[in-house]
């Protein structure tokens, strides 16, 4: 879809974005879950931020454009916010029908870290291949890594963020190998655009 084209779609549907942000919102703040010391909503709108402009590169449906965002938003609920699977199909079908509720589900699902006592675990080749096999997750993944990068990078004084941007560059290569999917060859959905995997690249060599 062309950008004017892409603009308008987000345009109509700028109500239904705004309710999936808000009860994204509440979802995180009903637990009390903060990113550092602010609110998660800090975290989801940033991913949010970074996956907008890339969506007309992978996305040839546009029925597929709001079922994304949603799975942006929600990408953390089942790893984070006590939501079940179930909960995240539910919510997402009170704004889809139930194969774009399905696909919104599904991006969430892929994002949600395995069951592991240490990062390595948590993010092992099983939780990868899940990515690599749904549709939009290898993107809405590399967005969170980005969000967490950038966050990191910007935080240097800080103890913490300065060791996770060390973590970050040394996970990079790794990180990057195991998202990239097979089946973008034939299926944009499953792509992650190169200017993507360069902003990714460049913001850990600084």
């Amino acid at each position: 879809m062309t950008a004017e084209e892409f603009k308008a779609l987000l345009d109509a549907n700028s109500e239904m974005v705004e309710k999936i942000k808000y009860t994204a919102h509440l979802i995180h703040d009903s637990v009390n879950q903060n990113y550092d010391d602010k609110p998660y909503s800090f975290h989801l709108d940033a991913v949010v931020d970074i996956l907008i402009p890339y969506i007309p590169e992978v996305c040839p449906d546009e029925g597929d454009v709001v079922p994304l965002i949603f799975g942006a938003f929600f990408h953390d609920t089942i790893e984070d916010a006590r939501m079940t699977y179930n909960d995240v199909m539910k919510e997402a079908k009170k704004m889809f029908d139930n194969d774009k509720a399905l696909l919104a589900t599904e991006i969430v699902f892929a994002l949600t870290n395995d069951k592991g006592r240490t990062r390595a675990e948590r993010a092992g080749e099983k939780y990868y291949e899940g990515i690599r096999q749904t549709p939009y997750a290898p993107l809405v993944k590399a967005c969170d890594r980005l969000a967490n990068v950038s966050y990191s990078v910007a935080q240097e004084d800080d103890r913490r963020n300065s060791a996770m941007k060390v973590v970050y560059r040394r996970e990079m290569p790794h990180f990057l190998e195991s998202i990239i999917s097979p089946l973008a060859a034939t299926d944009p959905r499953f792509s992650v655009p190169k200017g993507l995997i360069r902003s990714l690249m460049d913001i850990v060599e600084e």
